[in-house]
Order: structure tokens, then sequence, then C-alpha cells
């Protein structure tokens, strides 16, 4: 069936604003950085907003993602199956979600230091929700 015109061309330039977002962090910040260099950049998160953003992945991500993170609709994320992806390509997939599937952009609900924080966290083993 296909998307109109107006609407492909919306995807596209959506989907290029991601892309040239991220390729620019990638070139900028590198990959070498590690989970570390993230962390740093992250580490002034309030703990009021640190559970926040945890029951947000364990409900909302958790929704797609499989409540224990382990897959479903979406894939699992967990350390070993993201370990392996550049860092700043997660952050921005969390950012700017990905085009053409169901993963949609978080950006209007945190900052890029709250993305941070939360790949930091998936690379760790994300946290369980505190009662």
């Amino acid at each position: 069936m296909g998307f109109p015109d107006k609407q492909r061309g919306r995807r596209s330039i959506f989907f290029g604003k991601a892309v040239g977002l991220g390729s620019a962090a990638l070139i900028l910040g590198g990959v070498n950085g590690g989970p570390l260099a993230l962390a740093e950049d992250a580490a002034s998160l309030a703990p009021e907003r640190a559970r926040e953003l945890v029951r947000m992945v364990r409900q909302d991500c958790g929704s797609c993602h499989g409540l224990t993170l382990r897959g479903g609709l979406g894939p699992a994320l967990l350390p070993e199956n993201l370990s392996a992806r550049p860092l700043p390509a997660l952050k921005y997939t969390i950012l700017f979600g990905r085009p053409g599937t169901a993963m949609p952009p978080w950006q209007p609900f945190m900052t890029e230091a709250e993305a941070e924080w939360i790949v930091v966290q998936l690379l760790r083993g994300f946290p369980e929700e505190s009662q």
C-alpha cells in the first residue's frame, strides 16, 4: 500500500536527522569512550529521577522489550545483546526511535544525559524497580 508522498518525505527527513545526529556523535565522540565516559556525563542524575527512569524503562519500554527486558516485540535489552553496539547509537536510538519500526522517539520525555544514563544502566544490567 505505501505512504503518501508527504508522509514518506517526513519519514525520510526524520530518519536523515536521526542518522545525521548519530553519525556526528560517532565522529565527534568516537566509540571508544565506553560506558564510563557516558556515566561521567550522566553521574549528576538525581535519585528521584533515576527511580522515574527505572520505572519508565521497566514499564514503558518493557511493554515491547519484555518486563524482564529479555525481548518481546522488541529485542532483548540485556548487556550481552547490547555490548557490541556503539554507545552513541544506543543513546540516539532511545532519543530518536527507529523509523519504520515500533520503536518510538523518547526525546520528548528525557534529556540526552538521561538517555546516556539508561544506556549505562542497560550495559551494567538494568536495576529492578524499587517499591
